[in-house]
C-alpha cells in the first residue's frame, strides 16, 4: 500500500492508517515499520490507533502537545485502528526496508531519468511498480530483509 501526493499532512496519514486495516481483517494487530518522521508519531494521529506499546521513547518536538488527540479528539478518537507503530533506528536507513524498496525502484524504473521530461508517464511508471505488489512477493520480502531465502 502507498500514497503519493505533494504534501502529508495528519489527515492523510490517518486515512493511509484507517485503509491498511481492511487489507488484514484476519489480523488481531498490525505492526507498521516506519522512519522517525515526527509526524508519523504526531498527538492526532498516534489517538486514531491503539494504544502504543513500544518500549523506545518518541521524541516530540517541543511545540507538540503531550496529549494525543490534542487537536482532533472527537475526529479520529474512537477508531482505534489495530496498528502498533514500529520506529526504525535514527540514521540507520539502510535497516528500514521502505528504503531498501526505493533503492528497488530506483536501480529498476528510475536511473538515467529517461523520463524525465514526461512527469505524468514517470508517475505511471512509478505507481505500477508499487502496485506490482499490492498482493505480496517473497522476492520482495526477500530483497528488503524481511524474509529468508528458502533454498
Amino acid at each position: 500500500m502507498y500514497r503519493r501526493a505533494s504534501k502529508i499532512a495528519i489527515e492523510m496519514l490517518v486515512a493511509f492508517l484507517q485503509d491498511i486495516r481492511p487489507a488484514y481483517l484476519d489480523t488481531e494487530r498490525i505492526y507498521v515499520i516506519q522512519d522517525n518522521w515526527p509526524v508519523h508519531i504526531h498527538p492526532d494521529v498516534l489517538v486514531a490507533m491503539e494504544p502504543q506499546e513500544t518500549p523506545f521513547a518518541h521524541a516530540l518536538p517541543t511545540s507538540w502537545s503531550l496529549d494525543a488527540g490534542a487537536q482532533e479528539p472527537s475526529k479520529w478518537g474512537d477508531l482505534h485502528i489495530p496498528i502498533q507503530l514500529v520506529p526504525s533506528p535514527t540514521y540507520a536507513s539502510w535497516s528500514n526496508p521502505i528504503e531498501k524498496r526505493w533503492r528497488k525502484l530506483q536501480q529498476e524504473h528510475l536511473h538515467v531519468h529517461r523520463l524525465a521530461g514526461d512527469l505524468t508517464k514517470l508517475r505511471e511508471v512509478v505507481a505500477t511498480a508499487l502496485t506490482k505488489f499490492t498482493h505480496g512477493s517473497d522476492d520482495l520480502l526477500h530483497y528488503v530483509g524481511l524474509k529468508r531465502c528458502t533454498e
